[in-house]
């Protein structure tokens, strides 16, 4: 089998389906608040989960449209979120698989779209959000939470070594400039910029994507010879963990 990314990611995520739909961390959080927000203030008609993972932000959206389709690329992923959604008695909750770059749905045929920590992964940004802005209805709100690199070339080198040390499936964490940029030239117009800090918890963020234990140790080795620069913007901590940085960005199609 011909080794890309999109091969490389499911053979990452897929076996591990049941991990990202049981995280804690990922099953909660100020984004997925800001996001509901959003949903809310949208309410109604369809909705797009896209790269859904473990399904949370589908989950989110259930109790605010008549359907909520959950397209990610693994079908494993999948399997885990419909009987997820059956479990939450959430029947209008449907799944697709696709990448993001391909999406197999017709032109304005969703009212509201939303993607979270799924874009780091795929292969052509650009690609990705024209394609979220085709699919999106006229006037439309869509949603883009990610994890994102500060900007700065030292603390962007940092990230990106670290994230690739961990999961070849990674792309990049683009900064919020980037992100913005790229929205735009897909078509939308942004409505609304917001920006916090998660903390990892490094022996879970490692055992989640089962990362080889020399990896994990190349992880910890960039961290301890990081500048005190790095260290202090990314607050590490004697165990690794550290704080990572995230934006909700809202964006009207």
């Amino acid at each position: 089998m011909t080794r890309t990314v999109e091969t490389l990611a499911r053979a990452q995520f897929g076996p591990r389906a049941q991990a990202y739909v049981q995280s804690a961390v990922h099953a909660s959080g100020l984004d997925l608040d800001r996001l509901e927000a959003a949903a809310r203030a949208a309410g109604g008609g369809r909705a797009l989960d896209l790269g859904c993972g473990g399904g949370h932000v589908a989950y989110r959206l259930a109790a605010h449209f008549d359907e909520v389709v959950a397209c990610d690329l693994a079908p494993e992923m999948l399997a885990a979120v419909a009987e997820a959604a059956r479990d939450k008695g959430l029947a209008n909750i449907t799944t697709a698989q696709a990448p993001a770059e391909d999406l197999p749905f017709q032109a304005a045929s969703f009212d509201f779209l939303a993607t979270r920590f799924s874009a780091h992964h795929w292969t052509d940004l650009d690609q990705g959000l024209k394609e979220a802005h085709r699919v999106a209805k006229p006037g439309a709100t869509a949603v883009f939470i990610d994890a994102i690199s500060p900007g700065q070339p030292l603390l962007d080198t940092h990230l990106q070594a670290i994230e690739m040390l961990r999961d070849p499936s990674h792309v990049r964490d683009y900064s919020l400039t980037e992100w913005s940029a790229a929205a735009e030239r897909a078509g939308f117009s942004v409505s609304r910029v917001q920006r916090h800090q998660i903390r990892i918890e490094f022996a879970s963020w490692i055992e989640r994507m089962a990362t080889p234990k020399l990896n994990a140790h190349a992880v910890r080795a960039v961290q301890q010879a990081a500048s005190e620069v790095v260290s202090a913007h990314f607050a590490v901590e004697p165990d690794g963990s550290f704080q990572l940085d995230v934006m909700v960005l809202e964006v009207r199609a």
